[in-house]
């Protein structure tokens, strides 16, 4: 089994189809130590901080802690730890200075290979998070990727990604934003408009209709980051833990919430209900604000 494969499998603990991307953000904020650093050690005290931002961030929306994955990524055979107790807390790994850094074997192949460190990054990116919040991730992790590099197709078990997914969303809604209405286009080509999984393809959510939503670039990141959502009863759904001071950012988000959601024409069905609770609860952070 090759390394991207390897960091492919890492063993997630989930229950009910949550998902649990712990280790996989300790992966990709140790990818970029090494970019940085090299082989130095990663103290959990000096690195807790970021490393919890990149949970909070990026993560599910229920409380959690980067002590575990710092703790226990070392039984997947690509983490070593020192100065940890048998607990894996937070306070544990301060008071025993414990420290984290690449297994030896992978440091020599990442040593070995200069492109190593950008494959397995895109690795696990692709099989863990949604496509636009790549950049961001990596913004906070550290990692410096080449935009030239070609991706190898991914050595593991998922479903290969329908290039018609994108073109059947738009026309379904006609082109449209189903947030906010925008259908900006540059001549006969639509212009700021994306097809957004409402479950991620990531999470096995399907390169279909029932799962997709027409969605402006800027919606479409805020659904993502679990800034909107989609209500039950098919309105926009707002975070009340989105600060937007602005006259703009009260009209372009805080003002959606309540809203219908734009339907699909004809013929073309709507989101289903197990994506929109999957997306609720997964991804959507804090409560809803109360419609404008």
């Amino acid at each position: 089994m090759d390394w991207v494969e390897r960091v492919c499998r890492v063993r997630q603990w989930r229950q009910d189809g949550r998902r649990a991307p712990h280790k996989p953000l300790l992966l990709l904020y140790a990818l970029g130590h090494f970019q940085r650093e090299g082989d130095a050690p990663i103290r959990f005290r000096d690195a807790e901080e970021q490393l919890q931002l990149l949970l909070t961030e990026f993560g599910p929306p229920r409380r959690s802690t980067m002590a575990y994955p710092f703790f226990h990524l070392r039984t997947d055979g690509l983490w070593q730890v020192t100065g940890a107790r048998i607990e894996p807390s937070a306070a544990a790994l301060r008071d025993g200075d414990a420290a984290g850094r690449l297994a030896s074997d992978l440091v020599r192949a990442l040593r070995d290979d200069s492109t190593l460190v950008v494959r397995l990054a895109r690795a696990i990116l692709e099989t863990n998070f949604e496509s636009s919040l790549h950049p961001d991730i990596c913004q906070v992790a550290g990692l410096r990727l080449d935009p030239a590099g070609e991706v190898a197709p991914l050595p593991v078990p998922m479903p290969a990604r329908d290039p018609e997914f994108r073109e059947r969303v738009l026309i379904a809604y006609e082109y449209r934003c189903a947030f906010c209405g925008f259908d900006g286009a540059l001549g006969r080509s639509p212009v700021g408009l994306e097809a957004a999984h409402v479950r991620w393809w990531s999470e096995g959510g399907p390169d279909e209709t029932a799962n997709g939503l027409a969605l402006c670039s800027l919606h479409h990141k805020l659904l993502d980051l679990g800034v909107l959502g989609i209500g039950a009863d098919l309105t926009v759904a707002v975070s009340d833990r989105f600060v937007g001071r602005s006259r703009m950012a009260r009209a372009i988000v805080h003002d959606l919430s309540g809203q219908a959601v734009l339907r699909p024409q004809r013929g073309h069905p709507p989101v289903r209900a197990d994506h929109i609770a999957w997306h609720a609860r997964e991804v959507f952070k804090g409560r809803t604000r109360p419609a404008a």
